[in-house]
C-alpha cells in the first residue's frame, strides 16, 4: 500500500528560469542511474526477495526514500521551467521558437509534451526502461549492484553541482549526494553483513557447487592485452577476496580450441549457406509438406 503526503523531503527553490539546465537535470531523474531507476531497482528487490526480515525492509525503505527523491527533482525541473522562455533572444533564430530552443540547448518536449514538466527520460529525451533495474532475487549480487548504481548516481549528481551557480539547485544536489553518501554505505554495509552471517558468499551464486566449473582457471588472471602492468595488481597474486584459492597470472589464454564448422540453419531462415541455392530451395518446401519443424 502506498499512501501520497504533499510534502517534500528537502526544501530548495531554483534562483532563476533555466531550461538548459532543467534538460540537464533529466539525466538523474530519468536516465540509467537516475531516481526513478533507483526507486523501481529497490522496490523490485523487496518483491522478489525470499526472505522476511531486515534486509526487505531495508529495500522498502530506501525505495520509498528514493521515490520521493523522484518527486523532488521533478518538481525541481517543473521550476526551472516555469518562468523559462520558450526560445532564446537572438533575433537570427527568435522567428522559429523551436529552432532556437534546439540552439539554445533545451528539450523542446518539456514545452510541448509535458506543458513545462518534467518527464520520464533522459537528458538527450529517451525513455526510461524498465531494463535499466537489476533485481535478481540474489542479494548479495543485488546489494553490490545498488552500490554501483549509488556510486554512478553521484557521479552524475557531482558533475551537475558544477554546471550550475545556482544556489537553490546547488541546495537540493547537495543533499541528494549527502544521501548518495549514505546509500553507497548502506549498501557495502549490507553485503559485507550477508557474508558475515553466511546468509551469501562469494563467488555469486555461492550455492552452485564450484567443482562443476572448469576450476584450473577459476582464479587465474590471462592477459589479453600488450599492457604487463596488470601482473602487479593484486587480481594476479596473493588470496582470492572469496577465500577459496589463490590468484595466478598468465599471459594469453592456456587453452584453445578450432573454430567449428559454419553452421547451416533451416532452409526456411532464407540465410545464405556453402549449399547450392536450388537445394536449400528444395529443402524447404520438403519440410513443409512435411510439416517438419
Amino acid at each position: 500500500m502506498f499512501f501520497h503526503r504533499q510534502e517534500l523531503q528537502f526544501k530548495s527553490t531554483p534562483d532563476r528560469a533555466d531550461a538548459v539546465y532543467a534538460r540537464k537535470l533529466q539525466e538523474v531523474l530519468g536516465g540509467q542511474y537516475g531516481e526513478i531507476t533507483v526507486a523501481m531497482q529497490y522496490m523490485f528487490q523487496g518483491w522478489n526477495m525470499h526472505t522476511p526480515g531486515k534486509y526487505r525492509d531495508l529495500v522498502f525503505g530506501v525505495g520509498a526514500e528514493e521515490v520521493g527523491h523522484v518527486e523532488m527533482l521533478a518538481t525541481m525541473i517543473a521550476q526551472l521551467l516555469e518562468k523559462a522562455p520558450l526560445g532564446i533572444t537572438d533575433d537570427a533564430v527568435q522567428d522559429d521558437p523551436t529552432v532556437a530552443a534546439v540552439i539554445g540547448g533545451t528539450d523542446i518536449q518539456h514545452a510541448i509534451v509535458a506543458g513545462a514538466g518534467a518527464r520520464a527520460v533522459d537528458s538527450m529525451g529517451n525513455p526510461w526502461q524498465g531494463s535499466y533495474i537489476t533485481a535478481s532475487g540474489n542479494l548479495l549480487a543485488d546489494f553490490q549492484a545498488n552500490a554501483n548504481a549509488e556510486m554512478q548516481g553521484r557521479v552524475q549528481v557531482a558533475r551537475l553541482y558544477h554546471m550550475t551557480d545556482d544556489h537553490g539547485v546547488r541546495d537540493l544536489l547537495s543533499f541528494l549526494l549527502a544521501r548518495d553518501t549514505m546509500h553507497q554505505n548502506m549498501w557495502l554495509a549490507a553485503a559485507a553483513e550477508l557474508r558475515e552471517e553466511g546468509a551469501e558468499l562469494l563467488p555469486v551464486p555461492s550455492n552452485f557447487p564450484q567443482n562443476k566449473e572448469h576450476t584450473e582457471v577459476s582464479y587465474q588472471y590471462q592477459n589479453f592485452s600488450d599492457g604487463p602492468a596488470a601482473s602487479e595488481g593484486s587480481w594476479a597474486k596473493g588470496p582470492t577476496p572469496d577465500g577459496n584459492g589463490e590468484f595466478t597470472y598468465h599471459d594469453g589464454s592456456t587453452t584453445s580450441a578450432p573454430m567449428p564448422a559454419p553452421t547451416r540453419p533451416d532452409a526456411r531462415f532464407y540465410g545464405t549457406t556453402d549449399l547450392p541455392n536450388l537445394m536449400e530451395k528444395t529443402a524447404g518446401k520438403v519440410q513443409d509438406k512435411l510439416k517438419k519443424e
